[in-house]
């Protein structure tokens, strides 16, 4: 069975422009990879835990930032590797400098028999719609058109309330 994860895009409008919080992927294998291995905060749905849920807890525990909805549903797309994901947007703000991450632990250098503690998100960012395209995990990107669309069609309350607080 796939792995499923639940995750929460971040919005706001800045100077005209729509623009989205990622993450980039924290410890050694990522530090030097940057196009297509960002992503929205996400991680593994828990046995008897709703997506929703999942995708906000997931949000806090990589960005220390507590989500508030309203949250609109943006589906589901599928990773190459098979991984399930869900997630919903919502408008709101934050200073990614003040990220705080949850950690790992890993051996570290290989075969060292050292380990060593890695942040799971090591920044966050904001991007406009087209920045975070050539940015985002490919498979993500879909959603970055589904917001599109929804912001487009007006289906988002422009003035919801702000989502995020440090």
């Amino acid at each position: 069975m796939p792995a499923k994860s639940a995750g929460l895009l971040m919005y706001k409008t800045s100077r005209g422009k729509t623009e989205v919080l990622l993450v980039h992927p924290g410890g050694p294998f990522w530090a030097r990879k940057d196009a297509g291995v960002w992503s929205l905060p996400k991680g593994e749905i828990r046995e008897k835990e709703e997506a929703l849920a999942a995708a906000q807890r997931e949000f806090e525990e990589e960005t220390g930032f507590k989500p508030a909805g309203p949250f609109v549903d943006l589906g589901v797309v599928r990773h190459k590797s098979g991984k399930i994901v869900a997630a919903w947007a919502f408008r709101g703000d934050c200073d990614p400098a003040l990220l705080v991450s949850n950690t790992f632990e890993m051996e570290w250098p290989p075969r060292s028999g050292l380990r060593k503690s890695f942040p799971e998100v090591d920044r966050a960012e904001f991007f406009t719609l087209e920045q975070a395209r050539e940015k985002v995990h490919s498979a993500e990107s879909e959603f970055l058109s589904r917001l599109e669309c929804l912001l487009h069609g007006e289906l988002l309350e422009p003035e919801a309330e702000r989502g995020a607080t440090t």
